[in-house]
């Protein structure tokens, strides 16, 4: 029967070089002059470091063009709220989404049961299996969920017939 898993994954070593290259720019750029402005990627995480909100507002602006031209989707990325630093200084933690969490997944299957294709949906772990008798049906299913709105980047993956 045929059968595709609904993913939402990053590739970590592709925000490792954003971070990077948003490091290298921060240290170029002539308004960040003398300041501690950086990028830390934490485990799924990056922690933006500045010296003011503007600065933050700047190096935030800075990473999510270097995540995009890396090809991460902005999606993945949910920014937290800005704090106070030691030394009036500011910092902000951007958490890097994977894996579909049960909420998201829940609206998948709803998503898909309600559209009324001829394929069954269901939940394994951090990833939605989607099989039914024609691949039609599962390309219908994924051209779906590509215009549906959510809030999350999707991948589909393992394609079998």
């Amino acid at each position: 029967m045929p059968s595709f898993d609904v993913v939402s994954e990053l590739d970590f070593n592709e925000v490792t070089n954003a971070v990077d290259q948003a490091n290298r720019e921060v240290g170029t750029r002539y308004d960040f002059k003398g300041s501690s402005a950086r990028v830390e990627q934490q485990d799924k995480a990056l922690l933006l470091h500045a010296d003011n909100e503007f600065q933050l507002e700047q190096l935030s602006t800075i990473v999510y063009q270097k995540l995009a031209r890396r090809g991460i989707d902005i999606r993945a990325v949910d920014p937290g709220k800005v704090e106070a630093a030691s030394g009036n200084k500011v910092r902000q933690l951007l958490t890097l989404k994977t894996g579909i969490g049960k909420e998201l997944a829940k609206e998948i299957v709803r998503l898909v049961k309600d559209s009324k294709i001829k394929v069954q949906a269901a939940i394994q772990g951090e990833q939605v299996r989607i099989s039914g008798k024609k691949r039609d049906d599962l390309q219908e299913v994924i051209a779906l969920l590509r215009a549906a709105e959510l809030d999350q980047p999707l991948q589909f993956e393992n394609f079998r017939d």
